[in-house]
């Protein structure tokens, strides 16, 4: 198959390709690496709120041949979706600033994988197998050795990390709660009866029909964050529930109507987080990451995937997690489960040291209870 190598000049934001062979699997890979001084900015996606309707836009300059100067340090898996290539350039940037040698033209490159999650839009996750269709074709990648480093959105990560593969790094987790978005009303509250919400969360459905057992979902309302403004825009849909963290990555809080707080929508387990995998035998890659580390955020996540596994999560299953750190140092740990049609939410709290024994054992601990109250059949409803 060809790739493309993609050279970028962050100030007047050209991208240069050539084609080159690889043997990637058809259609799965392209690479795009970028000469860029320390402390520059990622691109950004323009947007606007205007009128009624929402725009996003993104640009690039005309095409030009240029060769490749150097062999990349490090090479950066990534997806190819705005987000996450916003997410694969705050990694690099933390690394050019921990590591200036990085800084370097060609030092650092990303390679833009897709994904089986981003190649099928038409079907809900969990017909077509879950959320690991966001980390398969990038684990390969990693395992395989054809890229160094992959980052991943935490919340779509599965509880189990592939053979020969670590996690060892998170990055400071950004905002974890949901942001509302609407052109006619000013709240969920505010929504008429029978006004339709487009999510393809099964955990903000249940939640959202829970307390607001009048309105509608619209599922399998998938796409990135652009495409979902846009089928917003067109009154596909009247409202709709994205994550904060990931409006404020692209720089589109511009687009929220309102915050939902934590104790209207549990966000999901690991929501915010970023992390980031290397081969378990690669020393200098976990060298590196290392000194990225966020051990509060590290923490966290470990007791809301503990939580998550011991509850065998997919995507048919409504849960939600978030543990943080209190004013005492303490770590708090709300989770929930919920019947599917929302008519049914199962709420439990825990109370103990931020310390990684712990916090694993607040989330199996929590995991476990929820799993005695549901009783089987319950997420069946």
């Amino acid at each position: 198959m060809e790739m493309a190598i993609a050279t970028v000049n962050q100030a007047q934001f050209c991208i240069k390709t050539r084609p080159f062979t690889t043997n990637f699997t058809a259609g799965s890979v392209s690479a795009v690496g970028f000469c860029l001084p320390s402390g520059s900015k990622s691109p950004a996606f323009a947007h606007s709120k205007t009128g009624r309707g929402f725009i996003t836009l993104a640009s690039v300059a005309p095409v030009e041949e240029k060769t490749q100067a150097k062999t990349a340090v490090i090479r950066i898996g990534t997806r190819g979706s705005p987000l996450a290539l916003a997410q694969a350039y705050e990694t690099r940037d933390k690394l050019i600033v921990s590591h200036p040698e990085l800084a370097e033209e060609g030092s650092i490159q990303i390679v833009i994988i897709k994904t089986t999650g981003d190649k099928i839009l038409s079907q809900p996750l969990a017909d077509i197998g879950g959320k690991g269709l966001f980390t398969k074709e990038i684990d390969e990648a990693l395992i395989n050795s054809d890229i160094d480093i992959a980052v991943h959105s935490m919340k779509d990560v599965p509880t189990y990390l592939p053979e020969n593969t670590i996690l060892p790094c998170n990055l400071p987790r950004e905002d974890v709660r949901d942001a509302f978005i609407c052109l006619t009303a000013a709240s969920v509250a505010e929504l008429p009866a029978g006004s339709v919400v487009g999510t393809a969360s099964l955990r903000r459905k249940s939640q959202l029909l829970n307390r607001y057992p009048s309105l509608k979902v619209l599922e399998n309302f998938r796409g990135n964050v652009q495409t979902r403004l846009r089928k917003l825009d067109e009154g596909v849909v009247q409202a709709t529930l994205l994550a904060l963290a990931g409006l404020k990555r692209l720089n589109m809080t511009e687009n929220v109507t309102s915050v939902l707080s934590i104790d209207d929508m549990l966000p999901a387990v690991a929501q915010g987080a970023i992390g980031i995998a290397c081969r378990s035998d690669d020393e200098k890659m976990a060298t590196f990451l290392a000194s990225l580390n966020h051990e509060d955020t590290r923490l966290a996540i470990s007791c809301e995937r503990a939580f998550l596994e011991k509850l065998e999560g997919s995507c048919r299953t409504p849960i939600a997690g978030y543990a943080r750190r209190d004013d005492d140092g303490n770590c708090i740990f709300k989770a929930l489960v919920a019947s599917p049609d929302g008519a049914q939410v199962l709420e439990t709290s825990r109370r103990g040291p931020y310390e990684y024994d712990d916090m694993i054992k607040m989330g199996i601990d929590a995991g476990e209870e929820l799993l005695s109250r549901a009783g089987p059949g319950f997420f069946n409803r």
